[in-house]
């Protein structure tokens, strides 16, 4: 323990997304819009979905749980983007930043992990529809929305684990908005091929595991709406998968590109525009999708808002 101690400082500094003043006050500004548009939205559909006994479905429990993730993986990661762009002291703690990778990767793995949950609730639905209350009681439900918390963090405590094993001898300035795992492995003095190689296996059974477990469900599930014959039908069905498929396209492509690109691919100020998108912009946008794609929680949303 001694020797662990001895390999970090006593704090780092995060350099944020820009140091031009002008660009951090109209970042600020967007950021600000970006978190109270999450939040109202999120909670919006979780409340809707809450007090509307017609939304009690698996579909929309899983829908639900999903917000809450939004609500958490956007609150880790925001209010430290505006402390840091608006405030001179730019410093974050080891045990703040330790605090703030276990958070984000556990979050973050939870949310790759229940797009695939949801996506196994839809080829259920569409697929096996005389089974869908069998299969998918309150009980199978609960358990497929606990397994993406547990892997998640079970997950982020390994990789936080071996991170901070690490001796940070190069710099203490962290050339990023919030404590990721590649801009850390740079301030790394020692070789960081193991922390590498354990990174892209991690993302590779979870982002790409979950990955691949969505697109099989949803080669049944074209399947089976092709041998559809009525084509109003067809379009019912899609349009109910319709709004997850455009959020796991979104979500999915842009975790990959960040965790499964080689080191010496990695572009500083592209890994900042990539990691917004998913950590800040996906949260604001899945209710917003969910809603407008929805008719059943637009119905809902208005009953309830009169």
């Amino acid at each position: 323990m001694e020797d662990f101690n001895q390999t970090l400082p006593d704090m780092f500094y995060l350099l944020g997304l820009s140091t031009d003043p002008h660009l951090q006050v109209v970042g600020s500004l967007m950021f600000v819009v970006m978190y109270t548009i999450t939040l109202a939205g999120n909670c919006l559909l979780l409340i809707t979905v809450r007090i509307s006994p017609k939304l009690h479905t698996p579909m929309y429990f899983f829908l639900s749980n999903l917000s809450f993730i939004d609500i958490c993986f956007s609150s880790t990661i925001v209010p430290v983007i505006l402390r840091n762009t608006l405030s001179t002291d730019k410093s974050i703690s080891v045990e703040g930043c330790m605090a703030q990778m276990l958070c984000y990767l556990g979050i973050g793995g939870a949310e790759c992990l229940l797009l695939a949950m949801m996506a196994y609730d839809r080829f259920v639905a569409i697929c096996k529809p005389l089974h869908y209350v069998s299969v998918m009681n309150t009980r199978f439900c609960i358990i497929l929305a606990l397994i993406p918390w547990i892997l998640g963090f079970i997950n982020s405590s390994i990789q936080m684990h071996i991170t901070w094993r690490l001796p940070f001898c190069k710099s203490h300035h962290i050339n990023y908005f919030f404590c990721e795992v590649p801009p850390l492995l740079r301030l790394s003095c020692r070789e960081t091929w193991f922390n590498e190689v354990s990174m892209y296996l991690a993302t590779g059974i979870i982002a790409l595991g979950a990955f691949s477990l969505t697109l099989i469900s949803y080669v049944y599930i074209i399947t089976t709406i092709l041998k559809m014959h009525s084509s109003r039908s067809r379009y019912a069905v899609f349009s109910t998968c319709s709004s997850h498929l455009t959020v796991v396209t979104f979500y999915y492509g842009t975790i990959m590109s960040i965790y499964l690109q080689p080191r010496s691919y990695h572009s500083v100020e592209k890994d900042k525009f990539v990691s917004v998108l998913y950590t800040v912009v996906t949260p604001m946008l899945n209710p917003i999708i969910y809603s407008i794609r929805n008719k059943a929680v637009k119905t809902c949303i208005i009953q309830n808002l009169k």
